[in-house]
């Protein structure tokens, strides 16, 4: 398939045959999809620490065209060395074997129906609904970096909601969240991701609707997944994702390396 950046053809067999590093590969969704944005979003926050475990190629398939691609990477100011790969039909995805979401294969029912049923928690898969529900409730021992990173690249882009006091530098001195009463010291807090997907919803997947839609039906309801493979060709981690929102902890990925 075609990397956004130079129209390069890549094989995705070959990319992940044994090397001298470790390869991260995305298999995300349509470029204005919750999940395709919170992918970019937690990559772009880890992607030091990810090179730090050793992995030296990343790759995110996008189910859009090359404009897509290259519209999300700059929205989200990806780093010029994630590599964007169009996929319009989704067909990496299902290769890989990521849910094709709720009742596919009915043609009686149109995806926005479909979609409509995920958005509500009818499944399978069932895990749209927690993973909705914790940007509401928040979560005492979850992490909140990729949260941080991500409001303020939104803030400094001009996007809607802004919640982050920040210095000259850009550097965060405070967030409102931190006045929150009695959970303030939870790793997220109560609307704070909630907050976050607002911003996203709002500002920039509503805002550059057309630019950032699927071009597939298929791909309205289809959800990801990502592995990393290591240098001797071997899974050392795989994931495929089980409703609206519920993409891999970053740590978890960091600690499986």
């Amino acid at each position: 398939m075609p990397r956004a950046a130079d129209g390069e053809k890549v094989n995705l067999g070959t990319a992940l045959a044994p090397s001298s590093g470790k390869t991260m590969l995305v298999l995300g969704t349509y470029a204005g999809d919750f999940n395709m944005v919170e992918y970019a979003q937690k990559v772009r926050a880890f992607w030091p620490a990810l090179q730090g475990k050793g992995i030296t190629r990343c790759m995110m398939v996008v189910n859009g065209e090359r404009d897509s691609c290259l519209k999300l990477q700059e929205l989200l100011d990806l780093p010029g060395e994630i590599e964007l790969l169009a996929d319009p039909s989704g067909e990496a995805g299902r290769a890989f074997g990521v849910s094709r979401g709720f009742r596919p294969d009915d043609a009686g029912l149109s995806p926005a129906l479909k979609l409509f049923f995920m958005g509500i928690g009818v499944g399978p898969p069932w895990m749209t609904l927690p993973a909705v529900l914790v940007g509401y409730f928040g979560n005492p021992s979850g992490r909140r970096e990729w949260i941080d990173a991500a409001l303020k690249q939104g803030q400094l882009a001009g996007r809607w909601p802004s919640v982050l006091e920040l210095a000259d530098d850009g550097s965060i001195l405070r967030s409102k969240f931190d006045d929150t009463p009695l959970v303030s010291s939870w790793g997220v807090r109560p609307f704070e991701l909630a907050t976050l997907r607002l911003q996203n919803l709002v500002s920039l997947q509503l805002k550059h609707r057309d630019a950032l839609k699927h071009v597939d039906e298929r791909c309205l309801t289809q959800l990801g997944g990502c592995t990393v493979v290591g240098a001797g060709g071997e899974a050392l981690f795989s994931w495929l994702d089980q409703g609206l929102c519920d993409v891999p902890d970053m740590q978890d990925i960091l600690e499986a390396l």
